[in-house]
């Protein structure tokens, strides 16, 4: 393997802004598609959810078969990753406004059409995404830069995710949606359409900027032979490293699957009035931001294992208040900090992880699979965030959760989006310290290394 540059400035810039404007269209479907099926077209919750639970299965499932093909091909620049931030951008941008068109179809064709749109958008995603997830392995293989590019990501994908969240009701009210009326309804379907445009060209402009200042710089001999997906779960699975680190990554899907799906609910259900997110939404951001920039600092300063357990004991410990008290506004933000610090540090833990095994996948395996990495684990880790969407949407469902009640839903109802803000993600949180614990890469590689004859 041959790292012949440093990366720029530049480059990590194109790394962030491309983290950004897709976590902002991205963050902005997981927050209010959900909320667009029943509030908007007036679908039942159930079906509603597991509309969701089935687009998340297949995002689950196309991340191994893309991962696949992004390892199995190469193109005619010799290059396997980047391209793919030129080619699939423009693509997916328009699946994000046709998830958010209301057609005016029969319940029944409206199911439908929405199902095969979000099917197409969660393919492009992949598409889009999955290269650059692994991007960085091949960008550098210092170390300490891995963890700058993977800081100025999660960077970018707090600024995404915050100004995906917060800037999403002013630009409805910006363009004509939320008048006269507390909580997003059918009328406000025009607003979204355009909402979703304006994301889908943010997209596309961050991409670009991605594309044409990135590099990869580390080869690795044997990558013209082809593997299959068998082939490549046993790589995957005889490396003890990526086994743990991918059950680390379930514990945080379904955490972030919890707070963005439900978030918009407590606000408008909880709190009585969606527009109450907005300064809950901005101290995540704030915090996010902050804790992008100090975590490689506290990564350096207390190791890759203790700035894991540290992430998810703060997430516990925040969330305590809530639990207590949940209708308290202090509590809440509380909580949204210490989820902010808790999530973002675990983004680029898990990362910077994940690089480190594609060097250890490489060496045992010799060859790079970088892209089966993040494509591996993403496939469990998605289909637990479905499993969580769908016990969401049917706990809604029996706790008696109908959209025409409006503000006055069941007292089981608001005890079930509290649950799912609270103590669900907290006992989730502590479940992720037994993995966070056991993983040991350094050691691993040099086993892998001793066992080459690698000095």
């Amino acid at each position: 393997m041959k790292d012949r540059s440093r990366v720029t400035l530049a480059e990590k810039l194109g790394f962030m802004t491309f983290s950004c404007s897709t976590n902002i269209a991205y963050n902005f479907k997981s927050m209010y598609y959900f909320t667009f099926l029943t509030l908007v077209l007036r679908i039942d919750v159930l079906v509603a959810g597991t509309m969701l639970t089935l687009g998340t299965i297949w995002d689950a499932v196309n991340d191994p078969l893309i991962a696949l093909f992004c390892a199995n091909h190469k193109f005619k620049s010799g290059e396997k990753l980047r391209p793919y931030a030129l080619y699939c951008c423009v693509p997916w941008a328009v699946t994000i406004v046709l998830i958010f068109c209301n057609f005016n179809l029969s319940e029944k064709l409206t199911v439908i059409v929405g199902l095969l749109s979000y099917f197409v958008f969660e393919g492009l995603y992949t598409f889009l995404c999955m290269p650059y997830n692994s991007l960085a392995s091949v960008a550098t293989s210092d170390d300490s830069e891995r963890k700058s590019i993977n800081a100025f990501r999660s960077l970018g994908g707090c600024l995404g995710s915050g100004l995906g969240a917060v800037a999403i009701l002013p630009l409805v009210k910006m363009f004509g949606g939320l008048r006269d009326h507390k909580i997003i309804n059918e009328t406000d379907s025009p607003a979204l359409i355009k909402t979703a445009i304006l994301m889908g060209v943010i997209c596309i402009i961050g991409s670009l900027f991605h594309y044409f200042t990135s590099k990869e710089r580390v080869l690795s001999e044997g990558d013209e032979e082809k593997i299959n997906l068998l082939q490549a779960y046993r790589m995957l699975f005889k490396c003890k490293s990526w086994v743990l680190n991918m059950c680390y990554i379930i514990g945080y899907g379904i955490i972030l699957a919890f707070v963005l799906q439900n978030i918009n609910y407590y606000a408008s259900y909880v709190l009585g009035e969606t527009a109450k997110a907005l300064p809950i939404q901005a101290v995540y951001l704030v915090f996010a931001v902050i804790t992008s920039l100090a975590c490689p600092k506290i990564d350096a300063l207390l190791g890759r294992r203790k700035t894991m357990i540290l992430a998810i004991a703060v997430m516990v410990v925040g969330k305590i208040p809530f639990i207590l008290n949940p209708y308290s506004m202090i509590s809440i933000y509380i909580n949204a900090l210490t989820v902010a610090f808790g999530a973002t540090t675990t983004f680029v833990m898990f990362n910077t992880n994940r690089n480190n095994i594609a060097d250890v996948l490489a060496v045992q395996n010799d060859r790079r699979i970088d892209s089966l990495v993040a494509g591996g684990d993403n496939l469990i880790s998605k289909l637990s965030e479905a499993f969580a969407i769908q016990m969401m949407s049917v706990a809604y469902k029996f706790a008696g959760f109908d959209e025409a009640l409006g503000i006055n839903q069941t007292p089981e109802t608001i005890n079930t989006i509290n649950a799912l803000l609270g103590w669900l993600p907290a006992l989730v949180a502590l479940l992720m310290t037994f993995f966070a614990l056991k993983i040991d890469i350094p050691k691993e590689l040099a086993e892998a290394k001793a066992k080459k004859g690698i000095a």
